[in-house]
């Protein structure tokens, strides 16, 4: 079972559910990313009891360790990571072209060596799409070229052309033995020709959602909300729109006022492992030494228990004494903390004020880390 329905609007800015066999997705939705069968620092309990609905997990390095097929023999991924929720799986396509020169792209796949042990490896849609299931996965994302930043229009124009051939391949992949939903990528870089004809070929393929995708990889903010200003309403209203690798808060809030709906990044996770909290008003570095001797929470507002229990002075002296406690508990805080952005917006959505919820967390995120 895959379906959405919207149950409000405010403005471009959307709210509503995508229901699943596993359960309900309220959207706008944040993806923890998972990447090899773990939200780091977390335990699945923890990742649920911060208001998590779906979480990503990365096919590209599970298909390495444990192995797909390993893990399809275990019970796939639900059960190997006790996650009873929705789980998407990205292709591994970001992934594998990111390896550089261990790489070649031909029009059947790419063929790459592992980072892990050098081992060789050849990833089609096909077997993209195969992997996925394997794994088990609720939402199967296609294969694709992650078109690098910068490129020239003919650049863009001949990556997207070839993610739309490999689209439709993974379309006929996933209908002989279909999941629960299949999204396709949109593509284009920053050329707003290249994004619609993009849209046009993925809604003539047809999809349960559609992603966009070759954005946050290095264009800047600026660039890529403008690229936001028309590639989301190219896509079909009545499905899902899931905006790949996004972001920092105020990325999130400005794709949603821009009909965004799901949104994924290891930012919270990695920046909790590295002494950077996300609050209100910013983010702050548990290293520096004004948090010594502080007593008061990481953020008055936030409810998590990082909040609850321990102060800036304790987590500073967790991450002085490279305890790791300090990792944990300041990933477990930026989860809620994007979790409880999820759920203001979709609030401030079905209220008609998001506009306003967002000129003020805006403001308040304008100034400097401190």
């Amino acid at each position: 079972m895959f379906d959405f329905q919207l149950h409000a609007t405010d403005g471009r800015a959307r709210t509503g559910t995508i229901q699943t066999d596993r359960g309900t997705i309220r959207t706008p939705a944040f993806m923890p990313v998972g990447t090899a069968a773990t939200v780091k620092g977390m335990h699945p309990e923890q990742v649920r009891a911060a208001g998590a609905d779906i979480i990503l997990g990365n096919t590209y390095h599970l298909m390495l360790r444990p192995g797909a097929e390993r893990m399809a023999r275990l019970g796939g991924l639900h059960r190997f990571m006790n996650w009873e929720k929705p789980i998407l799986t990205d292709s591994g396509g970001f992934q594998v072209m990111s390896l550089g020169s261990l790489v070649k792209i031909t029009e059947e796949g790419v063929s790459f060596q592992s980072h892990v042990d050098g081992s060789k490896h050849f990833v089609s849609p096909e077997r993209s799409i195969e992997i996925q299931r394997l794994l088990g996965s609720d939402i199967v994302m296609a294969f694709d070229e992650c078109t690098k930043h910068p490129a020239t229009h003919e650049q863009a124009a001949s990556s997207m052309r070839l993610s739309m051939r490999w689209a439709k391949r993974s379309r006929d992949a996933f209908e002989a033995n279909p999941a629960p939903a299949l999204f396709g990528i949109q593509q284009g870089s920053l050329f707003p020709d290249l994004r619609r004809e993009s849209a046009e070929r993925l809604i003539e393929i047809g999809f349960e959602g559609y992603a966009i995708g070759g954005l946050a990889v290095g264009e800047g903010q600026q660039a890529m909300l403008e690229a936001l200003d028309y590639a989301p309403d190219l896509l079909p209203n009545d499905k899902p729109r899931y905006l790949m690798g996004v972001g920092k808060p105020s990325d999130i809030i400005g794709a949603v006022l821009r009909g965004v709906d799901m949104f994924d990044c290891v930012l919270p996770t990695r920046s909790g492992r590295t002494a950077q909290a996300f609050v209100m008003d910013g983010t702050l570095n548990l290293r520096n030494a004004r948090h010594a001797e502080d007593t008061g929470p990481l953020d008055a507002e936030c409810p998590c228990p990082t909040c609850a229990h321990y102060s800036r002075a304790y987590l500073h002296h967790l991450f002085k004494a490279e305890e790791m406690l300090g990792p944990m508990l300041l990933t477990q805080h930026n989860i809620w903390h994007y979790q409880q952005l999820m759920q203001g917006l979709r609030d401030a959505i079905a209220e008609g004020r998001v506009e306003a919820l967002a000129k003020e967390r805006l403001r308040r995120l304008s100034g400097e880390a401190f």
